[in-house]
């Protein structure tokens, strides 16, 4: 048997602006990962079995641009693989679906890597981040690439669309909690009312989007240096701009206000938005006491995870 694993991820800064050329952080969230065992099968045909997704099938019965399943074809194409091999294919993930955690990306990352694995086909990082990237235009049309970049790499990320990738270091651990709102992030969907605004007054956007670019450049600024505290504000700051892009919902502003009413530094949603997960700066000490109050607050679930 051949496994595989992959880390969720969290945006910190810079969301639906890195469309737009503007820079994003991102952190891997180890809490959470998705996993892939791949092992040969005494019957014909390739079988997957994803309880998470209620999937169960022949990779043949699947359509051509299911993730999965476009995962799987895209490597036999790239590798040679043919004729295709009996298989059983495992997948597993903590990863809440739809939440801004990167679950689709670490599917693709875990799945890459066992099958390049399983078949003695050595990929490397940057071939396995610009195949996933392929991958998650299924999943969102216009992604930003952040997602598939922090997941293969698996280290803090510093990202602008077409440049070289960039990872930077945490002067100091940081504490955050990641609230659920429950509700799926339609990411393809916020992502296209985004670019129907910026269509209709670029120049109010582009605007928009410079603010969040220096936002983020601050922010690494500080991360680097080991003054987390005072990314609060700039958390902020950037959640206040991603409301004037409609991105946030009523779900996402309520966990918001309630954290930092419970002594959060800043709060803001993380991802796409509309739903999803937003997160908060907490001193460790406060993160039981903002953990209570996003809970009363209507968060479905929550993650406390330390950065660096």
């Amino acid at each position: 048997m051949t496994t595989a694993s992959a880390p969720g991820k969290i945006i910190l800064f810079g969301e639906h602006a890195v469309v737009y050329g503007r820079p994003a952080l991102a952190v891997p969230v180890t809490q959470v990962h998705a996993d892939v065992d791949i092992a040969a099968s005494d019957r014909p045909g390739i079988w997957i079995h994803a309880p998470g997704i209620s999937l169960r099938s022949e990779l043949n019965s699947l359509p051509s641009d299911h993730p999965i399943a476009a995962v799987i074809h895209n490597f036999f194409f790239l590798a040679r693989v043919s004729p295709f091999p009996p298989l059983k294919i495992h997948i597993s993930s903590t990863i809440p679906v739809a939440s801004g955690l990167g679950s689709g990306a670490a599917v693709t990352v875990a799945l890459v890597r066992a099958l390049a694995v399983h078949f003695n086909f050595p990929m490397t990082d940057e071939e396995v981040n610009a195949f996933a990237y392929e991958i998650e235009k299924i999943h969102h049309g216009t992604p930003s690439g952040i997602d598939n970049t922090v997941i293969t790499y698996a280290k803090p990320v510093y990202f602008v669309r077409g440049q070289p990738i960039e990872t930077f270091t945490v002067g100091q651990p940081f504490t955050l909690v990641i609230g659920d709102t429950g509700i799926p992030a339609p990411t393809k969907e916020s992502v296209g009312d985004v670019r129907k605004l910026w269509e209709a007054d670029k120049e109010k956007w582009e605007e928009v989007f410079d603010r969040i670019g220096r936002i983020v450049k601050e922010a690494r600024k500080q991360i680097e240096r080991g003054k987390w505290k005072e990314l609060g504000g700039l958390m902020n700051d950037n959640h206040a701009l991603l409301q004037q892009m409609t991105v946030s919902s009523p779900e996402l502003d309520r966990l918001v206000e309630a954290a930092r009413k419970a002594g959060a530094l800043g709060a803001k949603l993380s991802g796409g938005g509309r739903g999803g997960n937003m997160i908060a700066l907490v001193e460790p000490s406060d993160a039981e006491a903002v953990v209570r109050s996003l809970k009363e607050a209507g968060a479905k679930s929550t993650i406390v995870t330390k950065i660096g």
